[in-house]
């Protein structure tokens, strides 16, 4: 199973953080990106195994890419501190809400909810 997280956040410190632990959870990253159009791309060569996504980007809200991964069937976090939770689980029910700041260990936990049984052993 592909172990590969897209990162959508156009923070870079933000960024960089979610980087860390998605490694650190033995997972690798592909972005992160801060544009809608730049994670439109990035899905047209790889699905990934996972999403964490910002709702605000430089270029609009994530939504079309959302839309997107659910299409695919994709395991969605959103991690934002602008999103309403309520509103995010009525239009992707199936997916994960992380509020801004989280703990790393709150991130970790919805990533192995999010990879269940197939979620490699952090080194």
């Amino acid at each position: 199973m592909d172990k590969t997280v897209l990162l959508v956040e156009d923070e870079m410190l933000i960024a960089l953080d979610l980087e860390d632990i998605v490694t650190a959870a033995g997972l690798s990253v592909d972005g992160p990106y801060a544009r809608v159009a730049d994670a439109t791309e990035a899905l047209k060569r790889q699905v990934p195994a996972c999403a964490i996504l910002d709702v605000q980007l430089l270029d609009g809200e994530v939504f079309p890419v959302a839309e997107k991964l659910a299409e695919l069937s994709v395991p969605m976090i959103f991690h934002s501190g602008h999103a309403i939770e309520k509103e995010i689980r009525k239009r992707f029910p199936d997916a994960d809400f992380c509020s801004k700041p989280s703990t790393p260990s709150d991130l970790t936990s919805k990533l192995k909810l999010a990879f269940g049984e197939c979620m490699p052993d952090a080194n």
